[in-house]
């Protein structure tokens, strides 16, 4: 999903760095038109152009390579992190834009160790005949060291996946500035040099680098929040799952309580039912002897005679 409020942020971040666009990359362009040869200034719109073109999409090809550092962060429960080291980065952005702080330019020493083998290539592709040069020429020098566009990408990294697009929106932001220098529109230019331009420029720039600290610090606060929710019902659920438990047990044994008596009940029939079942006496077989032994008459009369 496209969140177009962070397009439009990036935009704005862009077009606020008009102003040190003009004093660093506006005379690459006017470098670049003057080393026009003289039978294609009429081609000039078309090479500058093509230079842009090619100068923006380096940005959003820095942006994809960031996008695969920035989704292993975010994995990892960075997110937080990152939108403090762009908050950081903006704010350093606004004070170098009003020169009150240079102290962004030591990011840019990072960039050099890079750039010297990136500009032995353009050199090559001077002077400019073609819009196919102006193309690669820009898309070199959109690496060239610059503290305002590694700013730009630590913005990127805070949105994963969408870095190579909020670069494009970046680039974009920077075209009219860019776009004017190069077509020796000095009205224009003048103007985003003007003292009061850059500072305000600068002041807004640190405003939303404010605003990014504070909304990492509240994504940091509800994440947590959500953690503590999540613990605490997993708790809930097994607590009630000890009591369906519980309650299971207690039926189970009730139900064999009333299952008792069926058994026993059972039990007493079975033992009817063998006390039927007795087996029948044989005729054939042996009488057995009287309990009572019979007496003897002859016994009875001498014992009346003797009486």
């Amino acid at each position: 999903m496209i969140e177009w409020a962070s397009l439009l942020s990036a935009f704005l971040l862009g077009l606020l760095s008009s102003a040190h666009c003009v004093g660093m990359c506006g005379g690459i362009m006017g470098a670049l038109v003057m080393a026009i040869p003289a039978e294609a200034r009429q081609r000039r719109v078309q090479l500058v152009t093509a230079y842009n073109i090619g100068r923006i999409l380096s940005y959003a090809f820095m942006g994809a390579i960031t996008a695969l550092f920035a989704g292993a962060i975010i994995m990892a429960g960075g997110a937080a992190w990152l939108r403090v080291v762009a908050g950081l980065l903006l704010i350093a952005m606004g004070l170098y834009l009003a020169n009150w702080w240079r102290g962004l330019t030591r990011l840019e020493t990072l960039g050099r160790y890079l750039w010297v083998y990136l500009q032995p290539l353009g050199k090559g592709l001077l002077p400019v005949r073609s819009v196919s040069q102006a193309f690669f020429l820009g898309a070199l020098w959109g690496w060239l060291p610059c503290g305002l566009v590694y700013t730009a990408l630590a913005f990127s990294m805070t949105h994963g996946n969408m870095a190579p697009l909020l670069m494009l929106a970046f680039g974009l932001g920077t075209l009219p500035a860019v776009m004017a220098t190069g077509l020796a529109a000095e009205r224009f230019a003048g103007l985003l040099q003007k003292r009061s331009v850059r500072t305000g420029f600068a002041l807004l720039i640190i405003a939303f680098g404010i605003w990014t600290l504070a909304a990492a610090t509240g994504h940091h606060h509800h994440d947590h929040s959500d953690h503590s929710d999540h613990s605490d019902h997993s708790d809930h659920d097994h607590g009630a799952s000890v009591e369906n438990h519980d309650h299971h047990d207690a039926s189970t044994s009730s139900h064999d309580h009333h299952s008792a008596p069926i058994d026993h009940n059972q039990s007493t029939s079975d033992q009817h039912g063998a006390h039927e079942q007795l087996p029948e006496s044989d005729p054939n077989a042996p009488q057995q002897h009287n309990a009572h032994p019979v007496e003897n008459p002859d016994a009875h009369n001498d014992h009346q005679h003797h009486h």
